[in-house]
Protein backbone atom coordinates (compact mmCIF):
# COMPACT_ATOMS: atom_id res chain seq x y z
CA UNK A 1 0.00 0.00 0.00
CA UNK A 2 0.88 3.82 -0.31
CA UNK A 3 1.39 6.36 2.37
CA UNK A 4 -1.87 7.15 3.63
CA UNK A 5 -3.56 10.25 2.61
CA UNK A 6 -5.97 12.33 4.47
CA UNK A 7 -9.44 12.88 2.76
CA UNK A 8 -9.01 16.54 1.57
CA UNK A 9 -5.60 15.69 -0.81
CA UNK A 10 -8.22 13.24 -2.50
CA UNK A 11 -10.83 15.48 -2.89
CA UNK A 12 -8.31 17.93 -4.68
CA UNK A 13 -7.92 15.11 -7.12
CA UNK A 14 -10.50 16.40 -10.14
CA UNK A 15 -11.51 13.23 -11.79
CA UNK A 16 -14.27 13.74 -14.40
CA UNK A 17 -15.59 11.14 -17.31
CA UNK A 18 -14.75 12.09 -21.08
CA UNK A 19 -14.98 10.57 -24.64
CA UNK A 20 -12.27 9.66 -26.76
CA UNK A 21 -12.76 11.98 -30.32
CA UNK A 22 -9.36 10.59 -31.85
CA UNK A 23 -6.60 8.56 -31.53
CA UNK A 24 -3.02 8.74 -33.63
CA UNK A 25 0.25 6.75 -33.00
CA UNK A 26 2.92 8.29 -30.85
CA UNK A 27 6.55 6.95 -32.33
CA UNK A 28 7.95 9.69 -31.04
CA UNK A 29 7.40 8.19 -27.66
CA UNK A 30 10.17 6.20 -25.41
CA UNK A 31 7.03 3.47 -25.37
CA UNK A 32 4.49 2.46 -27.32
CA UNK A 33 1.70 4.93 -26.59
CA UNK A 34 -0.91 6.76 -28.72
CA UNK A 35 -1.88 10.26 -28.50
CA UNK A 36 -5.91 11.10 -27.44
CA UNK A 37 -8.09 13.73 -27.73
CA UNK A 38 -10.82 13.87 -25.26
CA UNK A 39 -13.93 15.57 -25.36
CA UNK A 40 -14.76 16.47 -20.68
CA UNK A 41 -18.04 18.12 -22.33
CA UNK A 42 -18.02 21.73 -20.11
CA UNK A 43 -14.24 21.79 -19.62
CA UNK A 44 -13.79 21.55 -23.12
CA UNK A 45 -11.25 19.40 -25.10
CA UNK A 46 -8.27 18.05 -24.03
CA UNK A 47 -4.69 16.05 -25.32
CA UNK A 48 -2.89 13.11 -23.57
CA UNK A 49 -0.85 10.17 -24.30
CA UNK A 50 -1.37 6.65 -23.08
CA UNK A 51 0.82 3.57 -23.20
CA UNK A 52 -2.77 1.63 -23.82
CA UNK A 53 -0.92 0.02 -27.18
CA UNK A 54 -1.03 -3.82 -26.06
CA UNK A 55 -4.71 -4.06 -25.36
CA UNK A 56 -6.47 -1.31 -27.58
CA UNK A 57 -6.55 -0.65 -31.37
CA UNK A 58 -7.28 2.58 -32.24
CA UNK A 59 -10.51 1.86 -33.56
CA UNK A 60 -11.53 0.22 -30.74
CA UNK A 61 -10.84 3.66 -28.41
CA UNK A 62 -12.56 6.18 -30.37
CA UNK A 63 -16.59 7.17 -28.98
CA UNK A 64 -14.90 5.41 -25.61
CA UNK A 65 -15.59 6.72 -22.40
CA UNK A 66 -12.64 6.86 -20.51
CA UNK A 67 -12.02 8.07 -16.50
CA UNK A 68 -9.02 11.29 -16.26
CA UNK A 69 -7.52 13.39 -13.75
CA UNK A 70 -8.17 16.44 -15.46
CA UNK A 71 -6.68 18.60 -12.75
CA UNK A 72 -2.57 18.06 -13.21
CA UNK A 73 -0.12 20.91 -14.67
CA UNK A 74 0.68 19.74 -17.97
CA UNK A 75 3.28 17.86 -19.32
CA UNK A 76 5.79 17.90 -21.93
CA UNK A 77 6.02 14.01 -23.09
CA UNK A 78 8.55 14.09 -26.47
CA UNK A 79 6.84 16.51 -28.70
CA UNK A 80 3.83 16.76 -27.11
CA UNK A 81 2.00 18.37 -24.79
CA UNK A 82 -0.23 16.38 -22.78
CA UNK A 83 -2.95 18.22 -20.69
CA UNK A 84 -4.66 15.22 -18.52
CA UNK A 85 -3.87 11.65 -17.55
CA UNK A 86 -6.23 8.73 -18.35
CA UNK A 87 -6.90 6.15 -15.70
CA UNK A 88 -6.28 2.64 -15.77
CA UNK A 89 -5.87 -0.57 -14.09
CA UNK A 90 -2.08 -2.19 -14.28
CA UNK A 91 -1.63 -6.02 -14.84
CA UNK A 92 2.05 -6.37 -15.33
CA UNK A 93 2.91 -4.27 -18.73
CA UNK A 94 -0.84 -4.12 -19.72
CA UNK A 95 -2.90 -0.97 -18.47
CA UNK A 96 -7.00 -1.68 -18.73
CA UNK A 97 -9.17 1.62 -19.00
CA UNK A 98 -11.50 2.55 -16.44
CA UNK A 99 -14.62 3.65 -17.87
CA UNK A 100 -17.78 4.16 -16.35
CA UNK A 101 -20.79 0.99 -16.56
CA UNK A 102 -22.72 3.26 -18.85
CA UNK A 103 -22.80 5.79 -21.13
CA UNK A 104 -22.98 9.34 -18.93
CA UNK A 105 -22.40 13.01 -19.79
CA UNK A 106 -18.85 13.89 -20.69
CA UNK A 107 -17.64 15.84 -17.61
CA UNK A 108 -18.94 14.24 -15.17
CA UNK A 109 -17.09 14.38 -12.30
CA UNK A 110 -16.10 10.52 -10.68
CA UNK A 111 -16.20 10.59 -6.62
Amino acid sequence: MSDVIQFDDFVKVDLRVGTILEVSDFPEARNPAYQLVIDFGDLGIKKTSAQITTLYKKEDLLNRQIVAVVNFPSKQIASFMSECLVLGAVDGKNVILLNPETKVKNGSTVA
